[in-house]
């Protein structure tokens, strides 16, 4: 059975306070008329199209998502990206990125799969999208580093966790060993769970290494799905007025979404914001630089939004079957 969060438990409210508390900061610093000044100047159009680069991003997502599924267990893309649009729903109200978790719940339901190797594919697909991510940060950290010192040991960091994630994907070996000491590290609780994990992660793993064609085809996909949320990233720079360099554009930006991650404040907002404004201060006023870091955080709300139909579709199928998650 797989624990659902409470939005009321301690750590939801607590990363809640983390965002205003931050978001406080930034906004004392900054006069908010300069940034309600700065969006009244938006350049419409570019502001519209690159929102509209969502609607891209999501059938690819979806794409990418069949892709990793086989046989009777393959989804319509119709189903995917209702999958994938429910899960985006419930990633705006659950900490550290869990609403793709509970899309596991949804897929047992919805695909007939066991529980353990819907959550193994989950977990491969968002191993799959933080190494995209970790690649593109990469690159942002060798470009704007220089010889900063903070910023080399955050490239070095970025290498060591993208050469990690590399392993659990394409050593099967290393993977298993990594789960089973996983499984004796972890509390008595959660070893079946980690027994069961590394059984289904050993057949997604089969499954994704089955040809050459579909390993290119699912990296591929994770890069341009990246590389389209970060030229979304520049354009919405772009529509401030803001002269950014494109490829500059796309590693300081896969670095401040890279800071919204971190599970310390609610949905990345604040943690994110700070990072763009500081990322991007050699080329928009801070003001300009926050406005950004709103629209950052109406993309994922604007996801969210189009998720919220099938997210009550697949909570109601969840009540007519209730008892067999």
């Amino acid at each position: 059975m797989l624990n659902r969060p409470s939005i009321l438990s301690p750590r939801f409210l607590i990363s809640i306070g983390v965002s205003l508390l931050v978001l406080g900061v930034i906004y004392w610093k900054i006069d908010i008329s300069n940034v309600i000044g700065v969006l009244r100047r938006v350049d419409v159009p570019v502001f519209a199209g690159a929102l509209s680069i969502l609607i891209l991003t999501t059938f690819l997502s979806a794409l990418r998502f069949k892709l990793l599924l086989r046989g009777r267990n393959r989804p319509s893309m119709a189903v995917a990206a209702k999958l994938i649009l429910a899960a985006a729903t419930m990633n705006v109200v659950l900490p550290s990125k869990m609403g793709d978790m509970l899309k596991s719940v949804f897929m047992r339901q919805s695909l007939d799969m066991r529980i353990s190797l819907a959550i193994s594919v989950v977990v491969f697909e968002k191993a799959c999208d933080l190494l995209g991510l970790l690649a593109w940060s990469l690159l942002g950290l060798v470009v704007f580093a220089g010889g900063d010192r903070l910023f080399i040991l955050l490239a070095i960091a970025i290498g060591c966790g993208l050469a990690f994630g590399l392993l659990m994907l394409s050593s099967l070996p290393f993977a298993d060993w990594f789960l089973r000491l996983a499984s004796k590290i972890a509390p008595s609780a959660l070893t079946e769970k980690f027994d069961h994990l590394r059984k289904s992660w050993a057949e997604v793993h089969a499954f994704f290494w089955r040809s050459r064609r579909s390993v290119l085809n699912i990296a591929g996909l994770t890069l341009l799905i990246w590389l389209l949320h970060l030229l979304q990233i520049w354009l919405l720079a772009l529509s401030l007025h803001a002269q950014v360099p494109v490829l500059m554009s796309l590693g300081l930006s896969s670095l401040a979404i890279l800071a919204g991650l971190v599970p310390l404040t609610f949905a990345g907002i604040g943690t994110r914001d700070a990072a763009v404004i500081y990322l991007f201060a050699p080329f928009m006023a801070a003001p300009a630089a926050a406005a950004l870091g709103l629209m950052l955080t109406l993309r994922y709300l604007l996801a969210g939004l189009a998720g919220l139909p099938f997210l009550s579709e697949y909570i109601n199928m969840l009540r007519r079957n209730r008892g067999g998650v």
